[in-house]
């Protein structure tokens, strides 16, 4: 499984966000720039994490966007869906799909990945981002020291990602 680059995006934009003080707003063209995303690109997410009560926007010369909720109360799951829908692993695991086996109580592979999907979610739903931003907020070799085992280069060799 692997997310689109839009769902990077809104990420960033949500942390980014996360990082100041609630209600504060950000100039669109402004958030474009901070995180490096095509500004025809940030509107398209924009509109979904609007969509998704996660962000609000204003109007008018003043206008932008500022986070709709408190970062401790979003995490990457609330993110994560309201990009991409519902996180299934696996056709199988969708409601209105039938396992190809035919018998998903008795099929040992639709089991595992209903555990794993689980399990994904769960993490995602326990990751906010408060968190994130603190984070982010680190000295760069203390943020760079929370992440080692998370998949960064130097781990490759040792079966992470």
């Amino acid at each position: 499984m692997q997310f689109n680059q839009a769902t990077d995006y809104a990420f960033r934009v949500v942390l980014h966000l996360a990082g100041l003080p609630l209600g504060t707003i950000v100039n669109g063209q402004a958030l474009a720039q901070a995180e490096h995303i095509p500004h025809r690109f940030l509107q398209k997410i924009m509109r979904s994490l609007l969509q998704a009560d996660i962000i609000r926007s204003y109007r008018g010369v003043e206008g932008g966007f500022s986070l709709n909720r408190p970062a401790e109360e979003l995490s990457l799951y609330d993110v994560a869906t309201a990009m991409e829908g519902p996180i299934e692993i696996n056709r199988c695991l969708q409601p209105d799909q039938s396992c190809t086996r035919r018998y998903k109580e008795q099929c040992p592979v639709h089991a595992e990945l209903y555990r794993i999907q689980k399990r994904l979610i769960a993490d995602l739903q326990g990751v906010t981002f408060r968190d994130l931003a603190a984070k982010a907020a680190q000295p760069e070799e203390k943020a760079a020291d929370s992440y080692t085992g998370y998949g960064l280069p130097e781990n490759r060799q040792e079966g992470f990602m």
